[in-house]
C-alpha cells in the first residue's frame, strides 16, 4: 500500500509579490506559483487518495483561520484544508490565489498554523509530513517560539522546505545587491529555523530552474509470479530440487496516460447515479454539476444484429448471451462450441521447472522476447535464499545460463524462459527473459555484404555494389568522429550520453502538456523543455568535428543530391529526357495512341495519357479503360479477372492523382460500386468490392489531391460502406 502524505503549501500572496523584480517578465507570486503548480500537479495526476495536501495564503485580505482571534494569525487565510486535490479544486485555487492589498502577516505564525493543521488531520498515524513555504521575505517577521516551532517539526517528524524570491545562495550563485535589511534580517531567521529543523532552504531561482527536469516515478513491483524453481519431479524423485522463489519486474514500459472520451453533461447526466438510474437534478447554471464539472464521460452501448428478412429493416436485434463464439478462418467464421472448446486448452499448473541448461557463448542476444524480470528467493525465507544462491553462483561458474518451463498461474499457457545469473555487491538474482518457441522463429536469407555471388557461384570481391578500401576508411573515419565521449577534469574519457540523463521525450511531454493544461486552460501548451529535448538533436561540437568527415565521405562516395519530384498538372509538364539524351519516341516515329486493346491495357493507357494535350484526351482514355474493365468484370468466370482489374484500378488512380482529374476517378468508381451492389455484372461480385477495399483503392480524398472534393471522412465512409 503507499504510503499516506499530507502537505501544507504556505503561499506569500502580499501587495510585495506583485511586482516584477531584477528584469523578470513575471511579478515574484508567479514566479513561485510555478513551483507550487508543478508540485500540487504532480500529485494531483498520481490519482492516489492517500496523497492529500492543503493551501495556506499568507498575507491575505482577509482573515480564516482556526486561531483567527489572535492577533498574530490576522491576515492568514486557509485556502484548502488537508484533502485529497482534484480538478475543481485547482481551479478554486488558481482563482484564490491572486496578490492582496496588505503587507502585513507573519510566515512564522503561518508556519505553527501549518503545524496545527498537520497535526489535527494525522493525529499519531503514520504519515509522511511536509510544509512547503514560498515568500519574498518582504513582510514583518516574529521571532518569538521559534524554538518550540523547531521542537515540534522535529517530534511530529515533519519535513521542512523553506524557498524565497532572490533569495542568498552562496552554492547556487545568487546574491541580490542593495538588499532591504528587514529581507536580509527575515533570510536569516528563516535559514536559521529550516537548518535547525534539518529541513532545506534554498533560493526559488534554483527551484524553478529544476523544473524542466522530468521526474521519474518510482513504482513499489509486485511479484507477477510466487512459486517454487523445481529440478526434477518432487512427486516422484526424492532428489528433486524445490525452490520457494519469486518473480518482479527489471524493466517495464512507461506508458503515457491514454485518452478518454467526454460529451458536455446535460441536466438528465448531471442527475444519473453510479447505478445507471436517472433522477431530476437540482437546477445548476449552465448544466453544470454540483461538484463544478461540466463533462461526462461517454459510455459505448454495443448491440448486435442478425439478417432476418422478416424482422423491421431486415435485421434482428439479439442479446450477447444468444450469440456463438467463432474464430475468423480466412473470412470465414468458425464456431466452435464452450466444449469442444475445453478440448483445446492446455491444463496446465503454477510453477518454473528447469528442462535444460546452455552456455553462454552459444546463446544469442536477439532471441530475447521480453521485458527482463528478476527470480530471487522467498521473502523472509533464509533457506530458499541460500538454496538459489547457491545456484546461481554454480550457473555464474559454469558460465552457464538456465532453460526454464515458466507457468504463472494455473491453466495459463507455459513460456520457455532463459535464466541468467546477476551477481551484484548488495544483491543476487536471476535475471529472467522469454525465449521464443519454433513457430516464432523466421529465417531470413540475405546476400553477403562483403561479395557478390554470380548465378555460376563465381565469388567477386570488388563489385560496384560493394564498397572498396577508400570508402570504407572514410566511412570509419566518419563514425568514430562522431563518438559521444567526453572528458572530465582529469582528462579521462566519460560518458558523453548518460542513461540517467535520458528521459523519454512522449511520456513526460504529455505530462507536462495535462499538467499545463490543468493549471491554465485557455493558454497554449508551452514548447517542451531543453532538458527534455536535449539527445534529439547531435551535439553542436560534434556535429562541427565530423564535418570534414562527411564532406570526405561523400567525395569519395560520389553522392550526388537527387533532384525532387515533379508535382502538379502532369500534362503541363515537359516530358522528362532520359539520360542518353535520345528520344525513342521521335526515333520510332510513334503515333499517338488512338485506341486502347483490351490486351495491353495498362501500358497503352499510360502512352495516351502521356500524349494527351487537353482534358478531353484524358477523358477519352479514361472512357476506353472504363469499358475494357466493365466488360472483364462481366465476363469474368468467377474471380479470374478481379486481379487484372485491381491492377487497372490502381494505375488508373494514380495517374488521376498525378493528372490532378480526381473527379473522374470518383466518378467512374461510384458507378462501379454501384453496379456491383445491384449486381448488374451479370451475377454477385461482391467478392470484388471486397479486393477493392482491401487494396485501399477507394476514392481520391482532400488529402491526396488538392483538386478533390471529397473528405477524409467521405472517403472512409464510402469505402466501408458495403
Amino acid at each position: 500500500m503507499a504510503e499516506k502524505e499530507a502537505t501544507v503549501y504556505i503561499v506569500d500572496v502580499g501587495k510585495s509579490m506583485g511586482v516584477q523584480r531584477n528584469g523578470r517578465s513575471v511579478t515574484d507570486l508567479e514566479w513561485g506559483m510555478q513551483y507550487v503548480w508543478d508540485r500540487i500537479t504532480g500529485t494531483v495526476a498520481t490519482g492516489r487518495k492517500t496523497a492529500m495536501l492543503g493551501v495556506i495564503g499568507l498575507r491575505t485580505d482577509g482573515t480564516s483561520n482556526e486561531l483567527e482571534d489572535d492577533p498574530h494569525f490576522s491576515n492568514i487565510s486557509v485556502l484548502s484544508t488537508i484533502k485529497q486535490f482534484l480538478m475543481p479544486d485547482i481551479r478554486k485555487l488558481g482563482d484564490d490565489i491572486k496578490p492582496s492589498q496588505t503587507d502585513k502577516g507573519d510566515a512564522i505564525s503561518a508556519l505553527i498554523l501549518a503545524i496545527q493543521m498537520i497535526s489535527t488531520h494525522c493525529k499519531k498515524l503514520k504519515y509522511k509530513r511536509k510544509i512547503v513555504l514560498v515568500t519574498n521575505g518582504q513582510g514583518r517577521m516574529s521571532n518569538e517560539g521559534t524554538d518550540e516551532i523547531t521542537k515540534k517539526i522535529k517530534e511530529d517528524n515533519i519535513e521542512l522546505v523553506i524557498l524565497g524570491a532572490d533569495f542568498d545562495d552562496p552554492e547556487y550563485g545568487v546574491k541580490e545587491e542593495d538588499k532591504d535589511s528587514r529581507k536580509a534580517g527575515n533570510e536569516i531567521l528563516l535559514q536559521n529555523l529550516a537548518e535547525s529543523c534539518d529541513g532545506a532552504y534554498g533560493t526559488l531561482e534554483q527551484a524553478v530552474s529544476e523544473l524542466d527536469i522530468p521526474r521519474v516515478k518510482v513504482v513499489k513491483s509486485l511479484a507477477s509470479f510466487r512459486g517454487h524453481l523445481q529440478l526434477g519431479n518432487p512427486e516422484v524423485y526424492e532428489t528433486a530440487v524445490r525452490i520457494p522463489v519469486e518473480r518482479y519486474y527489471r524493466t517495464y514500459v512507461a506508458k503515457p496516460p491514454s485518452a478518454s472520451s467526454y460529451v458536455v453533461r446535460s441536466d438528465a447526466a448531471a442527475g444519473e447515479g453510479e447505478t445507471g438510474e436517472t433522477s431530476a437534478p437540482a437546477p445548476t447554471q449552465k448544466n453544470e454539476s454540483r461538484d463544478g464539472n461540466t463533462l461526462t464521460p461517454v459510455r459505448n452501448l454495443r448491440t448486435y444484429q442478425v439478417t432476418d428478412e422478416s424482422a423491421p429493416g431486415g435485421h434482428l436485434d439479439v442479446e450477447r448471451d444468444e450469440l456463438a463464439k467463432g474464430y475468423e478462418y480466412g473470412r470465414t467464421a468458425v464456431h466452435i462450441d464452450t466444449t469442444d472448446e475445453n478440448i483445446t486448452t492446455l491444463e496446465t499448473f503454477a510453477g518454473l521447472e528447469l528442462i535444460g541448461f546452455i552456455a553462454n557463448d552459444q546463446y544469442e542476444r536477439y532471441m530475447h522476447m521480453s521485458n527482463t524480470n528478476i527470480i530471487i528467493g522467498q521473502r523472509a525465507n533464509d533457506k530458499a535464499s541460500l538454496a538459489l544462491s547457491s545456484f546461481i553462483h554454480a550457473l555464474f561458474e559454469l558460465e552457464c545460463y538456465a532453460v526454464a518451463r515458466l507457468v504463472t498461474k494455473e491453466n495459463k499457457p507455459p513460456i520457455i524462459v532463459l535464466l541468467a545469473p546477476s551477481i551484484e555487491p548488495d544483491y543476487e538474482c536471476l535475471l529472467e527473459v522469454q525465449l521464443p518457441f519454433a513457430e516464432d522463429v523466421r529465417t531470413y536469407r540475405f546476400p553477403p555484404l562483403d561479395k557478390v555471388i554470380t548465378v555460376s557461384g563465381k565469388v567477386v570481391t570488388q563489385h560496384r555494389n560493394l564498397p572498396n578500401d577508400d570508402l570504407l576508411d572514410a566511412m570509419s573515419k566518419y563514425v568514430n568522429s562522431m563518438e559521444l565521449v567526453d572528458k572530465d577534469e582529469s582528462g579521462d574519457p566519460s560518458e558523453g550520453l548518460p542513461i540517467d540523463d535520458s528521459f523519454s521525450p512522449v511520456l513526460h511531454r504529455i505530462n507536462a502538456a495535462i499538467r499545463s493544461r490543468a493549471i491554465h486552460p485557455t493558454e497554449p501548451i508551452p514548447p517542451p523543455s531543453e532538458r527534455l529535448m536535449k539527445f534529439s538533436q547531435p551535439p553542436e561540437d560534434v556535429l562541427q568535428k565530423s564535418k570534414k568527415y562527411l564532406e570526405k565521405l561523400m567525395e569519395t562516395a560520389d553522392v550526388k543530391k537527387v533532384p525532387p519530384k515533379a508535382k502538379g498538372r502532369k500534362r503541363t509538364r515537359e516530358a522528362e529526357k532520359p539520360l542518353s539524351g535520345l528520344d525513342v519516341d521521335a526515333l520510332l516515329q510513334q503515333e499517338k495512341r488512338a485506341k486502347i486493346t483490351p490486351n495491353n491495357a495498362i501500358p497503352e493507357f499510360k502512352q495516351a495519357l502521356s500524349s494527351a494535350e487537353n482534358i478531353d484526351a484524358i477523358k477519352g482514355a479514361v472512357n476506353q479503360m472504363t469499358a475494357i474493365l466493365e466488360d472483364q468484370i462481366k465476363n469474368s468466370v468467377g474471380d479470374s479477372n478481379y486481379h487484372r482489374v485491381i491492377e487497372a484500378l490502381g494505375v488508373m488512380r494514380d495517374e488521376m492523382i498525378s493528372f490532378e482529374e480526381p473527379a473522374v476517378y470518383n466518378d467512374f468508381l461510384r458507378q462501379v460500386k454501384d453496379k456491383i451492389l445491384k449486381e448488374e455484372f451479370d451475377g454477385d461480385r461482391r467478392e470484388l468490392w471486397w479486393l477493392i477495399r482491401k487494396s485501399k483503392l477507394g476514392l481520391i480524398n482532400q488529402r491526396e489531391s488538392d483538386q478533390s472534393r471529397v473528405t477524409d471522412a467521405e472517403a472512409s465512409e464510402f469505402l466501408s460502406a458495403k
